[in-house]
């Protein structure tokens, strides 16, 4: 009997576009399509490690508090509103000003703010990537059974916010996700207008969202920007191989769309006074970053950087559900799909375009963190490039799906339960981190409501000095680190809670 699948099981005559030998042209009824209801059931059940990764992530929320950075921000909302916040960024900060409108959002509601922003962020994520999948399997006449496209996107999404070195910095710390996690997912949304494009209209729409997202991105995070430009180049350079026709056409101008928003935000925060503050306070100019010897540094710390990633054990998650991609998607007449065109070279580029972006997005953070680039404490810097690399893995693990089916059928149903296996298990390392991680949430979160109302109490009482415990989690920054010798953000911590200084509360009385 045939594999093709038919789209009833119920005989009748053949119809246009469906092969002639099809089994129910024949009148006899097609397994195949009667076993898709239980590759939907399997599919869903394995799409519920990663639904529960995010679940249990979004409730640890709660017992998030502000740290580092947010305590700088969160007067500056509260007294000036959101616009007091843009202008900080833009004249004084680092000029990101779709940043700054970002932390405002979340900065507006204060504590609860930080709380709320990792479901919002993960729900955000999740719908992105799933409405990514399917358009793109769509746009390439690909029908997967139900379920499937929800599972490469809840694993994808759990892979990037939690099988990170640094989860907290990555899902939790509104102030890092809105500039090194969340822009990658904004990218990922301008492609949704892309693919939806048929009319005159839809294009001109893809094109505009396509300018309008790069230029937030431009203003957003100077890494993703470089990630995205890095790729929209690459893509358009490989277009221009091809023979021109009206698709191709337009792929060439949403890229160039999208090069020129990106380019128009990197000037408009390059010129800023806050980048130039920002640069000046750091010695980040472009003398220091393309010096010989920081370039070198560069490129043993990225290099650090990618051995640490390759290794992550639980990214073979992403190959796997690429794999299954592979195994189980099928063409409109229900034969396997073919490789696409130039795969090789496809994804020779793909590689090539994550660690150049990567390598550069290393170099202009180099001069801030220094050797420190490639720890787990500075991970969160990797999620502008994380992405990419995920979808590659997918990519891979799909091209590896097509070859296994086109070289053996007998083997798809173990090779689809061990894929099956790979996804469950690369849920369980980021769940013991998460695990963990809820612990030391709880116990800062007590530490430091309580602390919340004695520093409340005493600048009501009239105090405008008032000593103030360090409460560290994930290598944050806390006021009086580095053995008490850095203060910083000790003026923000007495901004917020209006007085004048706060002190060491793990030195003794009358020493600062």
């Amino acid at each position: 009997m045939s594999d093709g699948t038919p789209e009833s099981a119920v005989p009748g005559p053949p119809e246009a576009g469906r092969r002639p030998d099809a089994p129910e042209a024949r009148g006899v009824p097609d397994h195949g399509r009667l076993r898709r209801p239980r590759a939907q059931l399997w599919l869903t059940a394995l799409s519920l490690p990663p639904f529960a990764l995010l679940a249990a992530a979004a409730w640890f929320g709660r017992s998030v508090r502000p740290g580092a950075d947010d305590w700088c921000f969160l007067p500056v909302v509260r007294d000036e509103g959101v616009t007091g916040l843009i202008g900080q960024f833009y004249f004084e900060d680092n000029g990101r000003v779709a940043n700054a409108l970002l932390v405002g959002a979340y900065a507006t509601f204060q504590v609860p703010g930080h709380q709320w922003f990792g479901l919002v962020s993960g729900v955000l994520t999740l719908v992105v990537l799933q409405a990514a999948v399917v358009l793109a399997l769509r746009r390439a006449r690909l029908a997967a059974p139900r379920g499937l496209p929800l599972l490469v996107s809840a694993m994808a999404t759990a892979l990037f916010l939690f099988a990170t070195p640094n989860t907290y910095k990555t899902f939790y710390w509104p102030a890092a996700s809105v500039s090194h996690t969340m822009p990658s997912v904004l990218a990922c949304a301008a492609l949704i207008p892309f693919l939806t494009a048929r009319s005159r209209r839809g294009r001109g729409v893809a094109l505009a969202v396509a300018a309008f997202a790069g230029l937030v991105i431009g203003t957003l995070s100077e890494e993703t920007a470089i990630v995205v430009a890095v790729l929209l180049v690459t893509v358009l350079l490989l277009s221009l191989r091809a023979a021109a026709g009206p698709s191709r056409s337009f792929l060439r101008l949403w890229c160039a769309a999208g090069i020129t928003g990106v380019g128009a935000g990197a000037v408009v925060l390059v010129t800023s006074p806050g980048s130039n503050h920002r640069r000046e306070r750091f010695g980040a100019g472009t003398a220091s970053m393309v010096a010989p010897e920081s370039l070198a540094a560069s490129l043993r710390g990225f290099g650090e950087i990618v051995l640490t990633v390759i290794t992550t054990w639980p990214y073979i998650g992403a190959v796997a559900v690429g794999m299954l991609l592979g195994l189980l998607c099928r063409r409109p007449d229900g034969n396997p799909p073919r490789p696409p065109a130039h795969w090789s070279r496809t994804a020779c580029a793909g590689v090539v375009a994550f660690l150049v972006s990567g390598y550069v997005c290393t170099v202009i953070t180099y001069p801030v963190f220094q050797d420190r680039v490639s720890a787990p404490s500075a991970a969160r810097l990797w999620n502008d490039y994380l992405l990419l690399f995920l979808a590659l893995l997918i990519g891979a693990g799909a091209l590896l799906g097509l070859a296994a089916r086109s070289r053996t059928r007998t083997a798809a149903g173990p090779l689809r339960a061990v894929c099956a296996a790979l996804c469950v298990l690369a849920c369980v390392g980021p769940a013991v981190g998460l695990l963990d991680l809820d612990a030391e949430l709880r116990s800062r979160a007590v530490k430091w409501d309580a602390q919340d109302r004695r520093l409340r109490e005493g600048a009501s009482a009239g105090a405008e000095v008032l000593p103030y415990e360090r409460l560290v989690i994930s290598q944050m920054l806390e006021p009086f680190s580095r053995r008490g010798r850095a203060y910083w953000p000790g003026g923000c911590v007495a901004d917020y809670y209006r007085i004048d200084r706060v002190t060491d509360a793990a030195r003794p009385a009358g020493r600062t």
